[in-house]
This record gives C-alpha cells, structure tokens and sequence, in this order.
C-alpha cells in the first residue's frame, strides 16, 4: 500500500493556525492591543485604513524587544508569559499563547519597528506570507511599532469573504471598546483614513464610559461594589429605561479580560426581573476580581470563553450584586410594559389610516398591483343576490358597498371574498405599504418631509457617528432632512412624513441606528433593510381598533403595493381560506 500522510509544508500550516486566531481585521486589532497592554504600555494608538483591510498599525509605548525577541516573536508557539504547563492556569497576561503574530504575518504584510527603552537603536523587520524579507537596525521610539497591511492578500478567498467597510470598522470598533473600557488607566487613541474617532486620555472607569458612548450615558449609570470571598464585583450597569433591543452594550470582566458568557449574562438580565420588558436589555460593565487558580483561560483560541471552578456560586453573586445596587438606588419599574419602548412610541392611538393617509395614495393603480387581486373579489353577491362590481372611477379594491371587513382581537382583519374570506395582518399590512412607500423614495421618489419647528441636535460615540455617516445619504432620501454639525454632532431639520405621529422624535434617528447594528446580518438588499427598519418604526401596532372606513383604506393601500402577500422577510400578510376548505374542515 502506497504511503499517503505527509507534513504539511509550514506555509500552509501556518495559514491553517492564522484561521483560528485571525478571522477578520479585528482580530488582528484585538491581537495587537493586547500584546501592547501586556508589554506594560501606558499610551497606545491605534491607526487604520479602509476597515483595517488596507493597514492596521499600533503605535506603543511598552516596554520594546530586543533584536532576538522581534525575531522570535514572530515563531509560532513562541511566548514570554508561560514556561511550563502548570503556568496556565495562573495567568496574569492578556496573551500567553505564542500564536497572534505568527498567525497575522502568515496572512499579511508586516512591518515591526521596536526598541527598548534602555537601548539606543531599534530593530526593524518585514514579513510577507511568514517569510523575512527584511532584518535591520533602525531608529526608532521606544516602545513597539507594528504595522498589518493588506490582510489576506495571499488568500484572496479569505478576502473575498470579509463585509462591507461599515461591517468591519464595527467589528474593530467593538473590540477597541471592550479594551478600552477594561483599561481605562491607559491613553487610546483611534484614527481611521486620517480622522481622529476616540481621544481617551487616562481616568476612573464612570468618565471611560462617558468618553466612548456620551455624555448622556453619565446620567444612566448605577454603581455596583460587592467583595466576598470567591470574588470582588466592581463596575456599573445601567438604569431601565436605558435598557436598549440589542446585547451591545453588555461587558463583563474577568481579572481584565473580556468574557462571554451567556450563564453570567443571564444571572444579571435576572436581577432586572420585573423592571424590564421582555426583549430589553440592560447596559452593563462588570469586573469580577478572583483568584486564576479559580478559573482556565485556557479553552477558546480567542480567550473570550473562560471556565470557572464555582460558577453557580458566582451567578448568584453577581445576581445579588446587581439586584442591591439597583434597590439601593430605588430603581423601581417606570416603563410601560404594554409598549415596545424602542419601537411603538406612538403618542395616541388615533386611527392608523388618518394618522398616515400621506403614505400612498388611496386611489389604487392597477398596473402597481398583483393582477390577480380583482378575482378574489369578483362575483362576490350582495344579500340580495347581486354581485360587485371594481369600479372604474376609483380604481379601489371593491367599491363603497362591499362586504364590511371586521377585525379579530384588533389585530386581524376579515375580509370577505368570492371563494371564501382572507385574513390580513394589519401591523404587517401597515408595515408593508410604508416599506414600500419608502423603498420608492431611495429609488428616486420625492420623500414627504415634515420639518420639525426646532431642530434637534442629536450626538452620537464614534461607533454610531460612523454607521450614521455611512447611511446618510440614503436617509436624506427617505425624508430625513439630517446634515453633520461636527464630531460626532448631527442636527435634524425635519423627518419623513409617515413618522411624524411618532411621541418622541428625538428618539428615531438613534432607535434607527439600534436596529441596523443589531440586525446586521439580515440577508435582503442595503437599501430594504433600511427601508424595512423604518417600517417598523412607523408602523401602527396590534391592539389598535379601526372602523370600517379604515380597513377598508388598509386593504386598498396594501393591494396597490408591489408584494402585498409577504413581507421583505418573508412573513406572510395575507391568509386566504376558501369555502372548500372550510367545508372539509367541518365534515372531517
């Protein structure tokens, strides 16, 4: 039999490991900072272009290496922080594996400048794909200057797959900020395609959050302190009506590192018990003080999922934490458990048709509509025997005389028809004719905008700044009449007309920035999904009571739409049950 394992060659094996460890630009962005922190750095920079696929360069002031240390840094499994097996489970260090370098430069492009602080002249070494192109002294700062350029050049199927830039600059900026916020002793600085996005010198922990999500944030912060004897909790979480739709904003700490854990998680969403509504979560940044002999960071390649010696014990604790910092500051529940808060803040409920009439007009188009709308209807009899007829002047679904709709629950609408009855949706109904209202507008349709009679000035951390300024244009045509006012600042002169029943207009533009971060992997086009999320926005909720002369106006609006049987994602509006059916149903 023919011999058929062999060695890879170290190429290969190289990019093999580098997947593990480096999976996208902030990756290598988490990488870097973190050999940073624990070379004993007290200012880092961090400079990136195009996403940090073109370059992501960190610039430290830590203590340096030597020429024989740059070049060993780069070998794989090659590490000062352990020596010997029983060393992992005392770890001190944010690293300790040996493998981020050697995983970035069989990826990429690496230029290393570094110097000791007590030597005069520093190292300078180039990497392409693993190889050493370049080894030389150099002069430098002291400290460590390393630079990734072109990332997954030699794997173009890799590159391919990376997102958008908006996608990717999230990530790194996610990342940078559960750094930044588990070291607020340590100056950071972030510049993207020359502009400067975080200034964070050194300060106490409650002025690092304000600096990276705003000062409205200062006002949402509730502290928490417990010591015991497995550990010591330290950090703040956030006040309800803070509470947002999406996990975002959730940090715990463990000895200094960013964990997930969805156990530990839990137990703080449960001291929230009661004052939050379902589907909201709390703001929170946790650090848990143990003993390393307590817990094995040594169970993840990217160190975020650790494992704990007593960790029903520490679930219970943090539970108690949370749930005395919150009683100790009388948090009690303030918010409306009937209303979504981030979504259906509609002031009152008037009627969905005269609160939006401005959506699309009643008046149906018959080429805009599916074809087969009209023989739902046709022959469909009056008591006395006649049928109904679509008139012609209208151009409605039915005339003024046909069968009255009638709503189930005031949230299903029953509409009678020829071979039996439909069943519409009216929230999903409502949200498709505004998505579709709005979806014309970014496809060059003037937007309806209802000027506000004073501006609002909205400001954003540089994480939302970014996405706002990434999507400005197609909110501008969507009505949103919003301009820049400097770093971070936007004023907002007017809205798209379909909102303007909304009870607190400050809170669209920044509800809007929430739904696209949380809903950033939603397979339909760019455009619908923002078109969609507005929809949302604007929708009147279930639970509304119409009249007669509203559902019909619903109808007709939803049949003079483009897809009035499915939504954008595909959930079903309309139900059709024909008389067959509804026989067979009975006699079974």
């Amino acid at each position: 039999m023919v011999d058929i394992i062999q060695l890879l060659p170290d190429a290969i094996a190289n990019q093999i490991a580098a997947g593990e460890v480096v999976q996208r630009p902030s990756s290598v962005v988490k990488e870097l900072i973190e050999n940073s922190i624990d070379s004993g750095a007290t200012r880092i920079r961090l400079v990136l272009k195009v996403a940090g696929k073109q370059l992501i360069q960190v610039i430290d002031n830590g203590c340096g290496m030597s020429m024989t240390d740059a070049r060993m840094s780069f070998a794989r499994h090659a590490t000062s922080k352990i020596s010997k097996a029983e060393d992992l489970f005392a770890i001190q260090t944010l690293g300790f594996r040996g493998e981020a370098l050697a995983s970035i430069a069989a990826v990429a492009q690496v230029d290393l400048k570094t110097r000791p602080h007590d030597a005069e002249v520093g190292t300078h070494i180039e990497i392409m794909g693993s190889e050493v192109v370049k080894q030389e002294a150099c002069e430098t700062q002291p400290g460590t200057d390393l630079s990734v350029r072109n990332l997954f050049y030699n794997i173009p199927a890799r590159r391919k797959f990376l997102k958008s830039d908006t996608v990717e600059l999230r990530h790194i900026l996610d990342e940078f900020q559960r750094i930044a916020l588990a070291h607020p002793k340590i100056h950071f600085e972030v510049y993207h395609n020359g502009n400067e996005m975080y200034h964070l010198p050194p300060d106490n922990l409650r002025k690092r959050i304000v600096g990276i999500f705003g000062k409205v944030y200062n006002d949402r912060l509730v502290p928490v302190e417990e010591d015991t004897d497995i550990c010591k909790i330290i950090g703040f979480v956030g006040k309800p009506e803070a509470a947002k739709r999406r996990r975002g904003e959730q940090f715990l700490m463990v000895n200094g590192r960013f964990i997930k854990s969805a156990y530990l998680s839990h137990a703080i969403s449960s001291a929230y018990q009661n004052i939050l509504p379902e589907g909201s979560h709390p703001f929170y940044l946790l650090f848990l003080s143990m003993d390393t002999s307590r817990i094995d960071v040594n169970v993840h390649p990217t160190k975020q999922e650790i494992k704990f010696e007593d960790e029903k014990i520490i679930y219970n604790v943090i539970k108690a934490a949370v749930r005395h910092a919150l009683n100790q500051f009388n948090i009690t529940p303030t918010l409306d458990f009937e209303q979504d808060p981030m979504l259906s803040q509609m002031g009152d409920l008037t009627p969905m048709v005269q609160k939006h009439k401005v959506i699309i007009p009643s008046k149906f188009s018959a080429d805009r509509g599916d074809p087969a709308w009209e023989d739902l209807y046709e022959g469909l009899e009056k008591p006395g025997g006649e049928t109904y007829a679509v008139s012609e002047e209208s151009q409605t679904l039915v005339d003024a005389e046909r069968k009255a709709p009638y709503q189930i629950h005031q949230t299903y609408i029953v509409s009678q028809i020829k071979s039996g009855f439909i069943l519409i949706d009216q929230y999903r109904a409502h949200q498709q004719i505004i998505f579709e209202s709005f979806l014309q507008n970014l496809q060059g349709q003037p937007a309806q905008i209802q000027k506000l009679l004073f501006p609002k000035s909205l400001e954003f951390p540089p994480n939302e700044s970014a996405i706002l300024q990434n999507h400005l244009g197609q909110l501008q045509q969507m009505g949103f009449d919003l301009e820049p006012f400097g770093k971070g600042s936007f004023v907002l002169h007017g809205i798209p007309a379909h909102l303007t029943g909304l009870a607190d207009v400050d809170d669209i533009v920044p509800t809007l920035l929430e739904q696209i971060g949380s809903n950033r992997d939603l397979e339909i086009a760019e455009e619908q999904r923002l078109a969609w999320m507005l929809a949302r926005k604007s929708a009147q909720k279930r639970g509304v009571s119409l009249t007669i002369e509203e559902m019909h106006a619903l109808i007709d609006q939803l049949f003079a739409c483009e897809s009035p049987f499915f939504g954008p994602t595909g959930l079903r509006i309309i139900l059709s049950f024909s008389l067959d059916e509804i026989k067979d149903k009975m006699n079974s």
